[in-house]
């Protein structure tokens, strides 16, 4: 039996029909390519996020509040100054790191991370530019309103759209995941900002008291990326104790946590005994039992030709990847990949070399190049 429950939408029938007619479609033990991996740098503290600089180097951020610039040929890294100081506590700490879609001529980067104190903290943005020691002109540009007092579930994912948007999800609080419901709080949410901080036009709830608001309804989003050619935003979060789901995110819409989850709590009772009522999304995709999803890329490369238009989500319970093969936005088979590292991965990244990239996540994480075997 397959390790998942994959929902196909309505309007993929004819690909269900082909997935009923082929039980070898919904296998999670299938073909393919041929890979092999490459250790770039190792002796990473619990890294959470690579960007690859237009010149193959790279930036990686630590959890524990260090941004990274290692060389595209690999080694040491040289830390990056001029970043801001972050609340390390819990799950808190440095998120993602994420050029801006004109890096090659503006040179900035976006990092997302933990700020302020055990009594009131929450998930923050700064953009800088990249210089020659370090970030210069910092500015924060995004703090989640409505903060909290635990140092759990702050999401933090970033992504940039295609109209130069910039997409940060926020995540409930742990203790407050009935603010994910209340469209007056910025917790548990999608938020979506232009790339100076400023709220675009055409927003959902613009005329409401949180403008920034895109989505709705979401745990604690580990994953976020665009299919470049559809333009179909994929978003990830983890479940309680299972019901880790995939969805198809649109503008306005309410992905139903917690009224909805096809988990329960972590002491067994219900969170809620509906898994879908009105108004409310249903995933694309959910796994039980919980895969703890991490980092999620789109592959658009051409090093990996079966590949094309996948995606790949880490999977930290079970220390490996999943890949989630894609056609018209249905997921026809689902494989594990790279177990072999034995580590927990932390993020996938889809570079524009045609590569991808992961971090482990420990004392020791190392990013790693996966490449095709004739590389």
């Amino acid at each position: 039996m397959p390790a998942s429950t994959p929902r196909l939408c309505s309007n993929n029938l004819a690909l269900l029909a082909a997935a009923l007619l082929s039980p070898g479609l919904v296998s999670t033990t299938v073909q393919s390519a041929d890979y092999r991996h490459e250790i770039i740098t190792q002796d990473l503290h619990h890294p959470w996020s690579v960007a690859q600089l237009p010149d193959h180097s790279f930036l990686v951020s630590e959890r524990d509040g260090q941004l990274l610039h290692i060389p595209a040929e690999g080694g040491a890294g040289r830390t990056v100054k001029g970043v801001p100081e972050t609340y390390v506590a819990g799950q808190g700490g440095f998120f993602d790191v994420l050029l801006h879609p004109d890096f090659a001529r503006n040179r900035l980067v976006y990092l997302s991370f933990a700020h302020g104190t055990p009594d009131s903290n929450g998930t923050a943005v700064v953009r800088g530019r990249l210089g020659d020691t370090g970030l210069e002109d910092v500015t924060r540009i995004l703090l989640v309103q409505d903060s909290k007092d635990t140092p759990q579930h702050y999401a933090a994912r970033m992504l940039f759209l295609s109209d130069g948007t910039l997409l940060v999800a926020t995540g409930d609080g742990f203790n407050y995941r009935e603010q994910a419901q209340n469209l007056n709080s910025e917790l548990g949410k999608v938020l979506r900002i232009n790339d100076d901080g400023s709220v675009p036009a055409d927003n959902p709830f613009t005329a409401s008291a949180r403008p920034r608001i895109f989505t709705y309804g979401h745990r604690n989003t580990q994953g976020l990326a665009l299919d470049a050619d559809s333009g179909t935003i994929y978003l990830h979060e983890h479940g309680p104790k299972g019901g880790d789901e995939l969805n198809v995110l649109r503008a306005g819409n309410n992905y139903g946590w917690p009224a909805i989850t096809y988990g329960v709590d972590y002491n067994g009772a219900y969170v809620s005994p509906f898994t879908e009522l009105p108004g409310m999304e249903q995933p694309l995709h959910y796994w039980l039992p919980s895969i703890a999803p991490s980092g999620m890329a789109w592959y658009g490369g051409d090093r990996f030709p079966e590949w094309r238009g996948d995606l790949f989500v880490g999977a930290l319970v079970d220390q490996e990847v999943r890949r989630l093969d894609m056609e018209q936005g249905a997921i026809l088979q689902e494989e594990p990949l790279f177990s072999e590292l034995n580590a927990r991965i932390r993020d996938v990244y889809s570079a524009d070399d045609g590569y991808l990239y992961l971090l482990t996540d420990s004392e020791q994480g190392a990013l790693v190049r996966i490449m095709p075997a004739e590389d």
